[in-house]
């Protein structure tokens, strides 16, 4: 897999991600989000686990106590900003939030300077094209911003941040089926001990229907087990900058879902030109991080030469 494969890949990822939206309005709001997370990740875990078990067991058995502890890290730091994403996103609408979530491109650059590791011209633009793009969506809104929330949000997206360095790091060392694999089942595993905290009944207290297990099951295998599986190849390839921008533009196809599908699947968004202005910075800075525009003049230039 080269560079414009592995962001091909992350595009991919991202469209997968941001069909949550329509998965999780099959899921009642009875059923808690600790409930839903616990669930899908054993799923998924328990998929990959049956499907890759000789890979899995090869790669434990040879890297044992490296693979758990980086795991370990990677589980802790994805439980923490999905928990914090689920709470801060209660005081934003769903564009508001999903801007408010792009946040992660900003940090990341930051975050990256302070381990000492070079930025590139092209992702401090790219970086402020998206910070450009999330302004733009607070006009209009910006009396409706709950401090709490975006405090929330921000807390989030540094701990995302740092999540998405060190996945790039570890995935270049470790077998990614095995990451993920082992990411589901401790993730799973921190929130079933969550959700038995807050909701002892656990299993009997979900009204279970067919749309439910359907749901879950969906959401268990295309955004847990194949995407994030998929994310972390991709993330052997590409870089973390790269890669936190491309996941930007979930915010873009989240949007479509929200226009172009019935109010009974998602919640309706009627975008304003404050939103597509934010679009479009997005999209801006996605062409900007992934296009070598310094190769695109070399080629021309070249056939210049030839003509």
């Amino acid at each position: 897999m080269n560079k414009l494969q592995a962001n091909i890949c992350l595009v991919c990822v991202t469209l997968l991600w941001s069909s949550e939206v329509i998965i999780f309005a099959c899921i009642p709001d009875s059923v808690v989000p600790f409930a839903t997370t616990a669930i899908t990740n054993l799923i998924a875990s328990a998929l990959l686990f049956i499907c890759f078990f000789k890979r899995i067991k090869a790669a434990f058995k040879s890297e044992k106590k490296k693979l758990l502890l980086r795991v370990l890290l990677l589980s802790v730091l994805n439980f923490g900003y999905n928990n914090l994403y689920q709470y801060g996103l209660d005081y934003f609408d769903v564009s508001t939030g999903a801007f408010t979530l792009s946040m992660t491109v900003v940090i990341l650059p930051v975050i990256l300077l302070m381990y000492k590791r070079n930025v590139g011209k092209r992702t401090w633009i790219s970086a402020g094209m998206v910070l450009l793009g999330i302004l733009s969506s607070y006009l209009g809104r910006i009396s409706s911003i709950n401090l709490y929330g975006f405090i929330t949000l921000a807390a989030g997206c540094a701990i995302r941040a740092v999540f998405i360095i060190k996945l790039n790091d570890y995935s270049r060392e470790h077998d990614p089926v095995s990451i993920s694999a082992l990411i589901s089942l401790f993730v799973g595993t921190f929130s079933l001990a969550v959700w038995l905290f807050i909701q002892p009944a656990t299993f009997a207290a979900i009204e279970w229907n067919v749309q439910i297990i359907a749901s879950l099951f969906i959401y268990a295998y295309f955004i847990v087990a194949f995407a994030q599986t998929l994310n972390i190849f991709a993330q052997r390839r590409a870089n973390a900058a790269s890669a936190t921008i491309i996941y930007s533009l979930e915010i873009v196809f989240s949007l479509i879902w929200g226009v172009t599908m019935p109010a009974n699947l998602v919640e309706q968004v009627t975008p304003d030109v404050f939103m597509l202005i934010g679009v479009a910075f997005i999209i801006l800075g996605n062409l900007v991080e992934i296009i070598d525009f310094s190769r695109l003049k070399a080629i021309v230039k070249g056939r210049e030469r030839i003509g």
